[in-house]
């Protein structure tokens, strides 16, 4: 709408209007950070044993000694889902066998005979006892999710995750039939009450339901908040909103929602104390305006010149007699019409199309299975996912500088590749170094989303103006399908602690081959039609894409290419 920016142009950038949407949209973002890890607290597993009821009159020593040890890599755990049968244990107290020695050699006192035998095992029949050295109750603790029930923590994971996929969804077609305001304060709302419900939920199932309207809510307050903010603010304040201060006040909520779960340890509460950031956005309602440029589209010219001449009047300029006759008059040439299967009709489109989908697939994997994987680090869980947070921040920064200077491909596989590396090497320190394996989480986190920032960037690059919204949903909606499977790689680790590491490690090596694979975008005209896609040039490797001289010939389009990074979270 180029129309559209010339007739608002009286405004300026960076008037006191701008200022105030720019900082308030920014704090729209926050409860969306705040929530969208919640899983990591609210699903918490802590180390549990089976419970010895007190009418058993056993010893503590014995106690202890009822819960069979078993070899988890090259050490003695504790089992977690079994126990000797408590009435074999009682007859060994009778006896005076000492609890210190090794139960399967003492089958003999039994009536069993020598030798190490083994004694039997069994369920946890009177339940399970939870350590409250990190939390006081989560959901896991609440309601048993644990041993044959285990699979119901990754689906309640599941759950949450293809909300905010329904989200990606239909969020964008919502906001274009009722408008950016009432949708995204309408999911705030939503991601405010439904989270306050989860803490009078009675069941497991209704706890998983509400947590998908949460995870909906989630993200689609995140996005619509970035289409209204693109919409109204125009020219530099726009690529620092869309690219800088958005992410970072949702950074903001992430850091601090581990302090707060460190503060209330009852899960029911944390889904109290979750509300309150949304709650206390919806006072803004009567000071964020609706998308000018969205009214206009609709038609409801008038709504939108008063939202106009309102800002002019905070911006103390004047402004014309008449400001969108001319937009309404001066409809543009009628674009092409695309649809989502035009991705895959075409052999060019489709092969970019299908490595851009693995890669976005494979990153988000990577990022939420790096957050996921924290229950496996030694140390403080708090403290972990704040440092895990926080580094986010020099993340999108690197991110930032770096598609000013760098060739597309190149920002992605140096950010994939130093994710990736990091990442592998978990495996050599996990075991030995746990301070060294944290701060190689850590770099693994910073790189991993680095390659995230760029390929927001290169993607809305690779494709023409006619099927890039549609190219980018579809991305965001593999991103979203990775977020939902990265909760299953925990199964994972009952195999082997490392083999989550290898996953994430090697997912990232795989987004790097692929990108090899994808034409460079740098400091060239982006296409105007699905034809033109098929003259870029593949099969280079980044070393050998120098970005050519500047020729005068960019496109309109390429020049405000940082406008589109941030589509949408991981």
């Amino acid at each position: 709408m180029q129309d559209y920016e010339h007739a608002v142009s009286f405004l300026g950038s960076w008037g006191p209007f701008q200022k105030r949407v720019f900082i308030l949209l920014c704090f729209l973002s926050f409860p969306s950070g705040f929530n969208v890890m919640s899983v990591m607290f609210l699903l918490a597993d802590p180390s549990h044993h089976c419970t010895v009821p007190l009418h058993w009159n056993l010893s503590q020593d014995w106690v202890q000694a009822s819960i069979p040890l078993q070899q988890v890599n090259g050490h003695k755990e504790k089992s977690s889902c079994s126990r000797y049968p408590l009435d074999l244990i009682q007859n060994l107290s009778a006896l005076g066998v000492q609890p210190g020695w090794d139960l399967d050699l003492n089958q003999s006192a039994l009536g069993g005979g020598p030798g190490p035998v083994g004694l039997r095992v069994e369920g946890c029949e009177d339940g399970w006892s939870y350590s409250a050295e990190f939390y006081q109750s989560t959901v896991v603790t609440e309601f048993n999710l644990v041993c044959s029930d285990q699979w119901k923590k990754p689906l309640s994971s599941l759950a949450y995750f293809v909300g905010g996929l329904c989200g990606c969804l239909f969020s964008g077609q919502i906001s274009d039939w009722f408008g950016r305001k009432p949708v995204v304060f309408g999911s705030t709302i939503i991601l405010s009450v439904f989270s306050a419900a989860m803490a009078f939920a009675p069941s497991w199932p209704v706890f998983t339901l509400l947590y998908f309207v949460v995870g909906l809510g989630q993200i689609t307050s995140f996005i619509v908040a970035f289409v209204l903010g693109s919409e109204i603010l125009v020219g530099g304040p726009r690529v620092l909103f869309s690219c800088l201060f958005l992410p970072v006040f949702y950074v903001a909520g992430e850091m601090l929602l581990p302090g707060t779960a460190y503060l209330v340890r009852n899960w029911r509460h944390l889904s109290l104390v979750m509300a309150v950031p949304g709650l206390a956005c919806i006072p803004l309602w009567w000071l964020i305006p609706e998308s000018p440029r969205w009214l206009a589209s609709r038609g409801r010219l008038q709504e939108a010149e008063l939202v106009l001449r309102a800002a002019a009047l905070e911006n103390r300029v004047d402004a014309p007699s008449v400001i969108l006759q001319s937009v309404e008059k001066a409809e543009p040439e009628k674009a092409e019409s695309l649809s989502f299967m035009d991705l895959l009709r075409t052999k060019n489109v489709r092969f970019t199309t299908l490595i851009l989908w693995i890669v976005w697939f494979s990153n988000t994997v990577s990022y939420f299975g790096l957050s996921f994987n924290l229950s496996h680090l030694y140390g403080n869980p708090f403290l972990n996912y704040f440092l895990l947070s926080a580094v986010e921040l020099p993340g999108y920064v690197a991110s930032w500088l770096a598609a000013r200077s760098l060739p597309r491909r190149l920002q992605f596989i140096m950010f994939a590749l130093l994710g990736a590396l990091a990442l592998l090497l978990i495996l050599i320190t996990m075991d030995s170094q746990p301070a060294v394996t944290l701060t190689l989480v850590l770099l693994g986190k910073f790189g991993v989303l680095g390659a995230a920032g760029g390929m927001y960037n290169y993607t809305g690059e690779l494709y023409p103006t006619g099927i890039r919204n549609t190219a980018m949903s579809s991305c965001a909606m593999f991103a979203r399908l990775g977020s939902a499977v990265s909760p299953y790689l925990l199964l994972l680790a009952a195999v082997d602690p490392v083999v989550p590491w290898v996953v994430v490690g090697s997912l990232c090596l795989l987004s790097v081959v692929l990108c090899i694979l994808l034409p460079e975008t740098f400091r060239k005209p982006m296409p105007d039609s699905v034809q033109q896609m098929g003259h870029i040039q593949r099969f280079m490797f980044p070393w050998c894409s120098a970005p050519p001289k500047d020729d005068g010939k960019w496109s309109k389009e390429q020049t405000t290419a940082p406008e589109i990074i941030c589509t949408t979270r991981l």
